[in-house]
Order: structure tokens, then C-alpha cells, then sequence
């Protein structure tokens, strides 16, 4: 689907969905438990709906409710499962570990960029513990019985392995360890995972590296949880405050979110635009925008969408330590690169990161263009052409979006409530 917006700020508020990074935790905590329970969430995103349909292919009832699931626990386990993890990384590496430790043989279907997508080191680690692994292009098969030992990744990999021994080593039935060697890049993610276990009556102790995790444990997710609001959703639109003189308001965030992406509010500060929170509400408004350096180790997925700001703030902008965006959906680095300059943007792109030299607007275009090998924004990758929006709201010109569709891998509702803040968008 092909969606054009003529150029211009938004204003208004928009309530945020909830938080997809927290729904996949609370799900997999819920399900591992003994005793049904219910997750207040508003909306599904097609990698939540990926994680729900896995874990009722591994014995799982989840059953939709008005205000969000009915989860009745994994019960009986299967010998042979089937799943089909749709195009979510997350799903995929977290409950991988968790098919070894619950000793189910699965054949695992995977779509888009994911077979393409790196699962080393997890995988030789996993294979070192008693599981066996092997590709057959999109499909993954895994056997064997995860064992007990001492596991150990390196702390500049995806954090998404280390949630998914975290998940898995306390249904063992002896004690293992995790090290992470070297810094860990998004300890924020993991910090999530280790909130969700505690929440759920996991214990784990960490001391420095190294996490001792108690085998023999049961799972025991609350009656009740709510998911709180996505930050990294809220992005986009915080983003498009900082163009708007009147500003843009998301509500359903917590201030005091373990969530990665919070930082966006401390990025935009920094940026030069004005930012008030009260209470879960927070406001952005055009400020004196100016270029930063920023390390893009921590946050990944807000990569995109502020380098497109970057493409309309005064100076230079560095984004570094950026490599990884270029296993995400798409290579992250170029896409982000080739969106900026089909909008008449200036962007030069390294190595590891990105450098942008901003003006005081954009061109507009088709944006992005299709790439080699895919279709629609950038091969269908979600944040790019989310960020396309945000741009449109510092352009001179129309600008549209190839492939609008894909925004539902995490944000179904974006543009509708895009529209609620720009009645032009068609």
C-alpha cells in the first residue's frame, strides 16, 4: 500500500500503544507459569501475534479478551511442535533456549530478513548444552534437551540471547551460570527480562558478569498485569513534537520505564527541543534544534527516526557505534542513509554509523525507494518508514511512503493515529 502526505507539522496527543518489548516478556513468563492469568494490553502487533500463536503451539491457551489475553499455562508439553515466528527476532531468540529447557522438538518457520538474521554465538552455546540445531533455509529445527552448566556470551551481541537463557535456565533441574564477557550494549533490554522474571517469581543473582540462576524453579506470573505504553513507538511522534511550534503530546508512557527507548526524552533535550513530562503524558515543542554525537550502543531502534530529526537540525549530527542496525529488518545504516537522502537530505554513511549535515527543511519524495532483494519501504522494514512520516513534517514537498503496510510487524494503528494528528494524510 502506497501512502502520500502532503508536508507540514503535526499537533495534538495520541495514546500509545503498549509496549511490545514488554508484552513478549510478560507473555513467555505468563505461559511458563503454573496458574492461569491476564495481561491487560491494548492492541496486537504481528510479532506479539507471532509470540502468542508459538506459545499456543507449545501447549498455551491464550484466549482475547476485551481488555487484552486470557493466558491458561503451557500444561502438557509436545513432543514435536511447530512454529511459525513471522518476522520477530524476538520471539525467535527467546524461545529458542526455552524449547531446550522444556525438551521439545520443533521445526521453526521464519519470514523476511529473519533466516538472514545472526543467531551466533546463542547457537554454538546452545549446541554446547545439549541441544541440536540445523537450517534449512527459512525453517529451523531444534532437538534435544538443554542442560545444566555453565553458559557464557559475549556482552556486544544481541541481548535478546541472554533473555532467552534467562528465561530458560531456571526450568532446568540443576543451577547454571551466564557470563556476559565485555560491556553489555542494552543492558536496559535485559534489565526488563530480569524485571519480568522477578514479577513472575523467578530468582536470579547477579554478581558483576555473572548471573547465578537456580534450577527446579516454577514460574509464577501475577494474576493480573498491564502493559505499560512503548516508548520506542512514542518516538516518532515525540520526534514530530520537536518540529511542531504548538507540539505533540504521548500519553500511556511511564516516566519510570525500564524501556530502552525512554531515552528519547534525554536525545530530544539534547537536540535543543522543549520537553515537559506530567505524570505518564509528555509533550515535545519546537525548540533551537542543533546537531549532537550520540552513541547508538544502547538504543538501536531509535536509530532511524532520529537521524531523520538530525537531517532537520542546524550542524553536524554523529550517530556511532551503530553497526548492529545492520542485521535489523533491513540494514538499518543504509535504508536510513537512502530515506534521508531521497527527501533531499545530507548524510554520509560509515562503517559503523552515520554522519548528518542538517538543514532547515527537506525536500520531500518518495521515500524510501525500493532496495535490491525487497519492496515497499526499504523491504518492508517497520521503523523506516515510520521515521518517513516523522520527515514529512520538516519537508517542503509531498512525501510518500512504498509498502506503508509493514508497519504493523509492530504498530498497526500508526497511521491512523498519525492521521488523528495530520487530517492530510491519505
Amino acid at each position: 500500500m502506497t501512502r502520500t502526505m502532503s508536508p507540514g507539522p503535526c499537533t495534538g496527543a495520541v495514546q500509545i500503544p503498549a509496549s511490545k518489548s514488554q508484552a513478549h516478556r510478560m507473555l513467555i513468563c505468563a505461559a511458563l507459569s503454573e496458574a492461569p492469568s491476564r495481561l491487560v494490553l491494548d492492541g496486537f502487533s504481528a510479532d506479539i501475534e507471532a509470540t502468542v500463536q508459538c506459545l499456543e503451539a507449545l501447549g498455551a491457551q491464550l484466549t482475547q479478551e476485551t481488555a487484552g489475553l486470557l493466558i491458561t499455562p503451557i500444561g502438557s508439553r509436545p513432543a514435536n511442535a511447530k512454529l511459525d515466528v513471522g518476522e520477530s527476532g524476538s520471539t525467535l531468540r527467546f524461545l529458542l533456549p526455552v524449547l531446550g529447557a522444556l525438551g521439545v522438538q520443533a521445526e521453526i518457520q521464519m519470514h523476511g530478513r529473519l533466516p538472514e538474521r545472526p543467531l551466533s554465538p546463542l547457537w554454538e552455546v546452545l549446541e554446547a548444552h545439549g541441544m541440536q540445531l540445523q537450517q534449512d533455509g527459512a525453517v529451523l529445527h531444534t532437538a534435544g534437551q538443554l542442560c545444566t552448566g555453565d553458559y557464557s556470551l559475549p556482552g556486544n551481541v544481541s541481548s535478546q540471547f541472554i533473555s532467552g537463557l534467562l528465561f530458560a535456565l531456571p526450568l532446568l533441574n540443576g543451577n547454571s551460570t551466564l557470563t556476559v564477557t565485555g560491556a553489555l550494549q542494552s543492558a536496559r533490554y535485559v534489565a526488563m527480562t530480569e524485571q519480568a522474571l522477578a514479577e513472575a517469581g523467578i530468582l536470579t543473582k547477579k554478581d558483576g558478569p555473572v548471573w547465578q540462576i537456580g534450577g527446579g524453579q516454577r514460574y509464577a506470573a501475577p494474576a493480573v498485569q498491564t502493559v505499560e505504553g512503548d516508548w520506542s513507538n512514542a518516538a516518532f511522534f515525540l520526534c514530530m513534537g520537536a518540529l511542531s511550534e504548538t507540539g505533540v503530546t504521548v500519553t500511556g508512557l511511564n516516566p519510570e520505564s525500564l524501556q530502552a527507548d525512554r531515552a528519547i526524552t534525554g536525545l530530544l533535550t539534547r537536540f535543543g527541543a522543549e520537553l515537559t513530562i506530567s505524570g505518564q503524558a509528555v509533550t515535545v515543542r519546537r525548540g533551537a534544534l542543533h546537531g549532537i554525537t550520540l552513541d547508538a550502543g544502547p538504543i538501536p531502534d531509535l536509530i532511524p527516526v532520529v537521524s531523520c530529526l538530525a537531517a532537520l537540525c542546524e550542524g553536524e549530527t554523529r550517530i556511532e557505534n551503530a553497526a548492529r542496525l545492520r542485521l535489523k529488518e533491513s540494514d538499518r545504516l543504509q535504508t536510513t542513509a537512502a530515506l534521508i537522502s531521497a527527501l533531499g537530505g545530507s548524510v554520509r554513511e560509515l562503517p559503523d554509523g552515520l554522519v548528518i549535515s542538517g538543514r532547515a527543511r527537506l525536500s520531500g519524495g518518495t521515500a524510501p525507494p525500493p532496495l535490491p532483494g525487497g519492496t515497499g519501504a526499504a523491504g518492508g522494514d517497520h521503523r523506516i518508514a515510520m521515521s518517513a512520516a516523522m520527515a514529512a513534517c520538516g519537508c517542503e514537498g509531498p512525501v510518500t511512503v512504498l509498502g506503508s503496510e509493514c508497519v504493523a510487524k509492530s504498530y498497526p494503528a500508526f497511521w491512523e493515529d498519525f492521521a488523528s494528528l495530520r487530517e492530510d494524510a491519505v
